[in-house]
């Protein structure tokens, strides 16, 4: 296998820098891509994390993966790619420097902005060797995300990759045009996407769900034994299938407290939190429409009138 001109031999761990841009200073950005071949051929899997610099979460999944050489395959091999956005991370904000999204301009382009060139170059010197991904993701800004699997459950074989992860929940959702997801599957490649947390925060449970998922995964796809570890984890229960999700939105300005947590399963009707200003005088309830359960729940102390509050997901 030849990766960014450097040929990895079976059985062999290397970490190659990709060197795409420089800072204005004309110091080097580099961006770390972690790759472990088995023994024995077999198929190619990506964890890949920081799309967005400031989800740290799913950076902190692949770290761990990395540090505990969960990565090493005996069959295979295992591609990490712990922070893609370096720019973003060094200045711990979603976009890069030129302002774009790096998730909304994929493929990209050779000479394109420079968001797009980084696209480009992931598309062209990482992607052709892999066949599957996992995909880590995190909340943005203050809204909690709990921890779930994002993918097209039309597609057998990715159903099948989630439901061995065995998060929580499974969400249908539709692949984003310009995204890193739609142009996998473009390609014919098997992608799950991560979502846990929140931007800029470090959650034990959601970092748990994320390594363990990935173990069930290089499990599920023969490329290391890991029954041991299997078996030592928590029974994982069966997901619950998310078929479409709607948001619930302040209908008042002021200061937000939640009566929910995420993960929970809401009545219709319920209360789900209230509204009040800063004086005592003003308080609004905020009700649950219709059955389901909290994907995502707001953490911002003040809203304003048509934020986001709760992401409702709705099984049936």
């Amino acid at each position: 296998m030849k990766i960014l001109d450097h040929q990895i031999e079976l059985g062999k761990t290397v970490t190659l820098k990709m060197d795409i841009a420089k800072l204005p200073t004309r110091s080097k950005i580099e961006v770390p891509i972690i790759v472990s071949r088995g023994k024995k051929p077999g198929p190619c899997l990506l964890l890949m994390a920081g799309i967005h610099g400031d989800e740290v979460n799913g950076i902190e999944i692949v770290r761990q993966i990395v540090a505990s050489k969960y990565n090493q395959p005996e069959s295979g091999t295992i591609i990490c790619i712990p922070i893609l956005n370096v720019f973003g991370f060094i200045h711990q904000t979603r976009e890069f420097p030129d302002g774009r999204d790096l998730n909304r301009v994929f493929p990209g382009a050779k000479k394109g902005s420079l968001a797009s060139r980084f696209a480009y170059h992931i598309m062209t010197e990482i992607i052709p060797h892999v066949d599957y991904c996992i995909d880590y993701h995190t909340g943005g800004g203050q809204r909690f995300n709990y921890t779930h699997l994002r993918l097209n459950s039309e597609d057998e074989k990715s159903m099948e990759l989630a439901q061995a992860f065995a998060p929580p929940f499974i969400m249908h959702a539709k692949n984003r045009e310009k995204s890193f997801r739609d142009s996998m599957v473009k390609l014919g490649k098997k992608v799950i996407l991560f979502e846990g947390g929140k931007s800029m925060y470090l959650d034990k449970y959601v970092t748990k769900v994320g390594v363990e998922g990935a173990i069930r995964v290089i499990d599920f796809l023969g490329m290391r034994d890991f029954s041991l570890e299997i078996s030592n984890m928590e029974l994982a229960k069966t997901p619950i299938i998310i078929q479409n999700s709607s948001w619930v939105r302040a209908r008042h300005s002021g200061m937000f407290r939640s009566f929910v947590s995420v993960g929970d399963k809401v009545e219709k009707g319920e209360k789900l939190g209230s509204i009040s200003d800063p004086f005592g005088t003003f308080e609004h309830v905020v009700k649950n429409p219709k059955l389901g359960y909290v994907l995502n729940s707001n953490h911002a102390p003040v809203v304003n009138q048509g934020s986001a509050l709760f992401n409702i997901g709705y099984s049936q």
